[in-house]
């Protein structure tokens, strides 16, 4: 037999699943954004709303500047983080704001999840297989600065920690190849969150409420996509901008092509590890973007 009868098969997902997991898995990063306990703890390092979500998210990278701030996260106006950083480093430390994000994970995790589940053996399975697929990441840093500022970082001891830290640097090493494929697309951060917006995935009064964008900016940019072929003519039945078909299908592009850029690290588990995940997490994932659901309905 040849050497290459030999060689195992290698267990690539479907793009679909890819992009199915990182949505189950997303409320877990995510709720150290939205868990109530987020003011208090970065406040206590003098810290308000907007300068502890900044500087929290950025805290790896160290006491960078606002604009390399602004440059990886994409879609946020410039003027807005720099607004949001402009003392923050002179008034506390990215070590001291990283010891506090982690202890909003920990705090909201026990809260919306409960001791008993964060202390069970689910946990500790869904911990093993995310980190399984984290690690696997790091072999493939290049390209992805935001991703690879998380990677450098400690593993936490505790089993949801773990989980959390792992799925953090899944999404941020999907997030950093979504950057790069709305960059080739020749989209900046305002034509991607105003195209998310005619898509309808994420409400545009929640965008433009938190992107810092001006509404003449928004207005203009919305006008050079109907232009261009994305945004319809005319504006949809509840009077917000849609797509067009041809918007549509080059949206859909640029989510497929994230998909493929973010398979790597999952080969570690194969799909079976990535089925097995999907169902420990799931259940939590609900809860959590509940809660985090809940303070905008309420």
């Amino acid at each position: 037999m040849s050497d290459q009868e030999h060689e195992p098969e290698v267990d690539v997902p479907e793009p679909r699943t890819v992009r199915r997991i990182h949505r189950v898995i997303e409320p877990l990063h995510a709720i150290v954004y939205f868990a109530p306990q987020r003011d208090e703890i970065y406040a206590r390092l003098g810290l308000d709303a907007a300068a502890g979500y900044f500087a929290s998210r950025s805290a790896a990278l160290g006491p960078v500047p606002s604009g390399v701030v602004a440059a990886t996260f994409y879609n946020f106006s410039p003027r807005l983080v720099e607004h949001a950083m402009r003392d923050a480093w002179s008034t506390t430390t990215p070590a001291g704001v990283l010891e506090a994000r982690r202890d909003v994970a920990d705090t909201a995790l026990r809260s919306f999840l409960g001791d008993d589940v964060v202390a069970s053996g689910d946990m500790a399975r869904a911990a093993t297989l995310a980190r399984e697929a984290a690690t696997e990441a790091m072999s493939y840093p290049e390209g992805r600065a935001l991703f690879a500022a998380h990677a450098a970082l400690d593993w936490p001891d505790d089993s949801h920690l773990v989980l959390w830290h792992a799925v953090t640097l899944l999404r941020e090493f999907r997030g950093d190849a979504h950057v790069a494929t709305l960059l080739t697309a020749g989209l900046d951060g305002l034509d991607a969150i105003a195209i998310a917006a005619a898509a309808h995935q994420i409400p545009e009064g929640f965008l433009r409420a938190t992107r810092g964008w001006s509404d003449a900016e928004w207005a203009r940019t919305v006008e050079l996509h109907r232009s261009t072929g994305w945004i319809a003519k005319d504006d949809g039945p509840d009077g917000t901008p849609v797509l067009t078909d041809e918007g549509a299908e080059r949206r859909e592009q640029i989510e497929a092509a994230t998909d493929r850029a973010s398979t790597l690290p999952w080969l570690a588990i194969g799909s079976d590890g990535i089925a097995e995940l999907h169902t420990l997490v799931r259940p939590w994932a609900r809860t959590l973007a509940d809660a985090m659901f809940s303070q905008f309905t309420s």
